[in-house]
This record gives C-alpha cells, structure tokens and sequence, in this order.
C-alpha cells in the first residue's frame, strides 16, 4: 500500500458539498483517527476515500491496484438486518472481489472464512441469520468480513459505537493488528479517549480540516471549539462551493 494524497478534495451530494477544500496525506501504514462534530463531513470523506462517491472537485489519489485492496466498513445502522442471510453468507461476501458475486468457494475460502468468525469469536454462528445477533455480534461479523478481504487499506464509519466494552475492547485490538501488519487504518471515531490511546493521528474535520497531525497536537481545547463553531455556521441549504483552494 503506498501513500494516499487528498488534493483540494470537495465532497457532497447533489453538488452540494458536505467537505470543502481538503489536502493532506496519509502515509502507507498510518492509524488515521478522523473526529469531529456531528455533521461534519466525517463519513462523506470515508465514502470519498472508498470510492463510493465521485468528487465535486479535487481528487483522492491513489495507484489503481491501491484502489481494489480498500476494505470499507459503514455505520452499523446501515446494514439491512432483516435480510434474509447467514453470517457465513455475509462474510463470504468479502471474497466477492475473488471470486465473483456468483462465484463457487474453495476449500480455503471456507477456511479462511471459518478462522475469520473464530478470530472475532463467532465460531458456532455460521448458520446464525443477521437479523438474530445482538449489536456486539453484528459488529464482529463485519469485521470478520473485513479479515476475508485481507485489504491493505480499511476505513472504519464509527466501528465502536453502540456495542458493549468487551466487543470494542476485542475489535481494537484487531485493529492494533492490522496496524503491526503495516495496514492503513483510517477511522471515524467519537470516543476521544480510544483516539488518544490507539492513533497516533487524527484529522478534525468540521467540513474544512481544523487541524491533522499528531493526535496530541490535533485534539486541543482551542481547535475543539473552532471545530464546533465551524460546522455549527455552515448553512446547509448554501449554494454550490466555488472557493478556490
């Protein structure tokens, strides 16, 4: 995984933008904690940086073999729980790229699966369907799906909210792992005690970066309250960004 460069990165929805104006870099193997208030921008640049959406303007650049080993993991609340699909099913999901979206499993594909759910501490529910787990379990499925992918960079959409201390205590320490494997971790998180601890930088974000840096630098009091002042003044019914960087 080389590095990924943010150049005068706008992103929004119907050509609204929700992050104005963003450059930066984030070097191969960093543990990137992207905070803020709420309405920020926080998950749009996740999706940016995914791919999921297209830039109003700017760019993410990246090789194009960096592209196809991103592994992105939403907001829980995003996920259809009432689809009709095992937790085997879901998480052999992150094979798709390999194997197709039609595509037949291996032995080692099962395998790879079944170490995946023990690494989360899911063995036993393979043939558990979604809607049945509590919210810790969900959350360990989905990052059993992100072990399958074995993707170089991970973007995390709030991956420790709502789920109780034992399930976030576990996750985190995969995602320590991923870390010593020289993985790119980028995060949205809010609790600033788990930044402080677990990632050396953060980005704040309140639609323009405040700041991004060494964590300790990042999360002040004084560029906390700028944070909250800015995004409390964006309009969200302004016109169409043309600021130039």
């Amino acid at each position: 995984m080389s590095a990924v460069t943010i150049r005068n990165l706008t992103l929004g929805y119907d050509r609204h933008p929700a992050v104005h104006h963003l450059d930066g870099r984030i070097e191969a193997g960093a543990m990137l904690a992207v905070v803020g208030p709420n309405g920020a921008g926080k998950s749009t640049l996740l999706k940016g940086l995914a791919g999921a959406i297209s830039p109003l303007s700017g760019a993410v650049e990246m090789t194009r073999s960096d592209r196809h080993a991103i592994a992105y993991l939403p907001q829980a609340a995003e996920i259809d729980r009432s689809f009709p699909i095992t937790v085997f099913e879901l998480v052999a999901m992150g094979l798709w790229r390999r194997t197709g979206l039609f595509g037949g499993l291996s032995k080692a594909d099962r395998q790879a699966i079944e170490q995946a759910l023990a690494a989360v501490g899911l063995t036993g529910f393979e043939a558990r369907t979604i809607g049945t787990l509590s919210g810790g379990q969900l959350q360990r499925m989905l990052f059993a799906r992100l072990l399958v992918q074995d993707a170089r960079l991970i973007l995390l959409d709030e991956p420790f909210t709502a789920i109780d201390a034992k399930t976030c205590a576990d996750l985190l320490d995969l995602v320590r792992r991923w870390n010593s494997e020289q993985r790119t971790v980028v995060a949205v998180l809010h609790d600033m005690e788990t930044v402080r601890q677990a990632f050396p930088q953060s980005l704040l974000l309140a639609r323009r970066a405040i700041a991004w840096g060494p964590t300790d630098e990042v999360l002040t009091p004084e560029n906390l309250l700028a944070a909250r002042r800015m995004t409390e003044a964006f309009d969200d019914h302004a016109g169409i960004c043309t600021e130039a960087a």
